[in-house]
């Protein structure tokens, strides 16, 4: 069978799709990956994989992804593909339509989060829903990452014939795994931190809605945690700019000293092995994968109470969840953990127990190929 996997950018092909094609591949399907080109397709390119370039545009004006919408259907027509499996919210309305249009036997969506949230205006949240229940039309099967998307997805009628999967989402567990004491003094040395400070990692894309300024604001309250942040601002990336906020950080000499920013990393697996705690303060999320690595790495979490977040961690016992945007509420759940290697270890041991149960890469992996009929 010939299948496309589509999605926006090259970070999420790379990161997020490359596991499950190569499952596909070595099933013995045809598998090619659509996208906006970038340099993180690297890896994918040296497995093999042909890779199809999109222009997309980040942007919910439909008229910006004409072009992108006009050459998926020459490509869709040229390639003949007997299924499309299509990710994230602008990709995936933009190519199940295109791939209606250019006749492709089945279409299916993986929703890793939909964009609408809780705390958008009323106004804006309807609009990006009447999107998703537009782009019901075009799709065969849908998937969700998590649990509370599904539930929304059939109270919103998003689904086709109102069916809706769960799949999950996880990582290889022999990737992330908790370390040795050297693996753990390595990492340390190329975070660059001391044996005995107590570290939090932060993953994710440097902009305002990931909840970098708060937490910046809230490592100022906790004096004796060293914060690492692994990310950067994508070139694709339309959300708020985080200067002001890490400017003011690193102009006080005492925050400055424990803020260590990274930058892009491909060692993510090793150097969480050097890290005593995980930090995800995001505004929203689907079913954020950087909170699996954390806990399949035995780190307890903290992270804002939303959609995805509250559904990894359960508060009290393998982390501790707070309010978006509550820098206080967020310092005093570091400042407990930092302050506290007991709790630590045991929210940890917690945090693994419960990723090893939900979230091994395989089993997900596994879910969305019986979904797909493969």
């Amino acid at each position: 069978m010939k299948i496309a996997q589509l999605t926006n950018v090259d970070f999420s092909l790379t990161h997020f799709l490359l596991p499950l094609m190569r499952e596909l591949r070595a099933r013995g399907h045809e598998v090619v990956g659509i996208c906006a080109d970038g340099p993180k397709l690297a890896p994918a390119r040296e497995e093999g994989f042909r890779i199809a370039p999109i222009p997309f545009a980040r942007s919910a004006n439909p008229l910006a992804n004409l072009p992108a919408f006009l050459a998926l259907v020459r490509l869709f027509r040229e390639e003949r593909f007997d299924l499309l499996h299509v990710h994230t919210p602008l990709a995936g309305l933009v190519g199940r339509i295109a791939g209606r249009v250019a006749g492709i036997p089945r279409i299916a969506y993986t929703a890793h989060g939909f964009y609408f949230h809780e705390r958008m205006r009323p106004s804006t949240y309807r609009a990006h829903v009447l999107l998703e229940r537009f782009g019901r039309r075009f799709t065969d099967v849908l998937m969700t990452q998590s649990a509370e998307d599904a539930e929304t997805a059939k109270a919103e009628r998003l689904a086709p014939d109102g069916a809706v999967t769960v799949i999950g989402n996880g990582v290889d567990p022999s990737l992330f795994r908790p370390g040795t004491a050297e693996e753990r003094a390595a990492a340390r040395a190329a975070m660059g931190v001391g044996p005995d400070d107590v570290v939090a990692v932060m993953i994710g894309r440097m902009v305002a809605e990931k909840g970098y300024p708060e937490l910046f604001a809230a490592l100022a309250r906790v004096p004796r945690l060293t914060l690492a942040c692994i990310g950067t601002r994508l070139e694709s990336d339309h959300e708020g700019a985080v200067d002001a906020a890490l400017a003011a950080a690193q102009g006080d000499p005492a925050t400055a000293s424990r803020l260590k920013l990274l930058g892009y990393r491909t060692d993510v697996a090793a150097l969480l092995r050097g890290a005593d705690l995980f930090v995800l303060p995001s505004h929203r999320e689907g079913m954020p994968r950087a909170i699996i690595e954390a806990m399949m790495t035995g780190l307890p979490v903290v992270a804002t109470r939303i959609r995805g977040a509250r559904e990894q961690v359960i508060d009290g016992e393998t982390g501790f969840l707070v309010p978006v945007k509550d820098e206080a509420a967020l310092a005093e759940a570091l400042g407990r953990l930092a302050g506290d290697p007991a709790l630590r270890a045991r929210m940890g041991a917690a945090s693994l127990a419960r990723a090893r149960a939900e979230y091994d890469e395989a089993k997900v992996i596994a879910r969305q190929i019986a979904l797909l009929g493969l």
